[in-house]
């Protein structure tokens, strides 16, 4: 048995979360077991399914910059307690939090960690005090670890450095989860009381800066001014959600916005979507978009987002230096081609191949990262 420790910010829903557990789901688990590490304090929504499927849940305190050391002993003391007969218990650290990985994977290296993976998961860092910290705290990653995976160019550039030797793994989702659902799209419409002859505009994913609801609200409500046929709903939770419900109700849009929370199954929330919105600032290789076209929607997103998750012809791109009317005037353009069933039932990428033989398919990806986690235990 092979364990191998998956060191993520949270096990809350999440777009990095999200895929590690559905490649976790995946994985031949009398083979390889995850623990994962990540941060207390925070969500714990798949605790419970990952205990279930035989692994563990450790945490360490919260890295906030002044307790750089405390974070350091944490870090050592959590390997050191995960060592048997001068060995350590795991294969391979996988490190998804990269902000802190060259902290914690030079560690794992001293208590006998023989493969450490930093994966880099977002193109962008916040701004102030915080995205400056992260950024010096990746500077020399790329020394630090034995495979860098990034899931663009965009993510790996920032993350390792321009040209460093990084293998391109995208995001991968469960891609037969997300074909059209008729059934679904009925059930989540009638559920929240839209009607078929509304539009409704969606967007999946967490309340914060990257996402930039800020702006989806903006063009929102020059949608709505322009017909009452128009309905928004965010599907997701976060620090800014209630600041944005504040704006919500200040420009009078609280009946035609909806705040569903975080949903799981996700999945038939895209059923019922007419388009999808998604206007990050930045992003690695965003889950939402990739899971978005295997529901066969069309989908309008800024160009600071990697072209790399584009693999069907239904993703337009757009810059965010154009103004909010200009994005509404392209929404109502692709909003009047109407809801096309049999398209969104068959969903072809660019190459004209079914979705489930590209790397965005997590069943692609298990037999990479099965190869490399056995070869790290000495099994491959």
């Amino acid at each position: 048995m092979i364990k191998i420790l998956q060191v993520l910010g949270t096990v809350d829903l999440g777009g990095a979360e999200s895929r590690v557990m559905d490649l976790y789901r995946h994985m031949d688990r009398d083979k390889i077991v995850f623990d994962f590490l990540v941060t207390e304090g925070t969500g714990d929504y798949y605790k419970k399914e990952i205990e279930s499927l035989g692994g563990r849940v450790y945490y360490l305190p919260a890295f906030r910059i002044v307790n750089i050391l405390s974070y350091r002993q944490a870090c050592a003391e959590f390997f050191k307690s995960h060592m048997k007969d001068g060995k350590s218990e795991y294969s391979a650290v996988h490190g998804h939090m990269t902000s802190t990985a060259s902290i914690y994977l030079p560690i794992a290296r001293k208590y006998g960690v023989p493969l450490l993976i930093a994966h880099a998961r977002s193109a962008g860092t916040d701004p102030g005090l915080k995205g400056m910290a992260t950024r010096l705290l990746r500077k020399n990653l790329y020394k630090h670890c034995d495979v860098m995976l990034a899931c663009s160019d965009m993510a790996g550039d920032s993350v390792f450095g321009s040209g460093r030797d990084y293998v391109f793994m995208p995001n991968a989702i469960d891609t037969k989860e997300f074909s059209y659902d008729e059934d679904a799209r009925k059930r989540i419409r009638g559920e929240y009381g839209i009607g078929d002859d509304k539009i409704l505009i969606g967007h999946v994913g967490s309340f914060r800066y990257a996402k930039n609801h800020a702006f989806i609200i903006e063009v929102f409500k020059l949608l709505s001014q322009d017909s009452d046929r128009y309905r928004l709903m965010l599907v997701g939770g976060g620090t800014l959600r209630a600041e944005i419900e504040v704006k919500v109700s200040a420009l009078g849009l609280a009946d035609k916005v909806i705040f569903t929370g975080n949903q799981s199954p996700v999945a038939p929330y895209y059923q019922a979507f007419d388009l999808l919105f998604f206007p990050s600032h930045y992003e690695g290789m965003p889950g939402t978009v990739a899971e978005a076209q295997a529901s066969g929607l069309s989908c309008i997103i800024s160009d600071a987002i990697t072209d790399q998750v584009v693999f069907t012809d239904n993703v337009t791109m757009m810059s965010l230096d154009e103004s909010a009317s200009v994005w509404a005037n392209k929404i109502k353009r692709l909003a009047e081609n109407g809801l096309d069933a049999d398209l969104r039932k068959d969903v072809k990428t660019l190459s004209g191949k079914s979705l489930d033989e590209t790397l965005y398919d997590v069943g692609m990806q298990v037999e990479y990262y099965g190869k490399l986690y056995t070869k790290a235990g000495g099994e491959g």
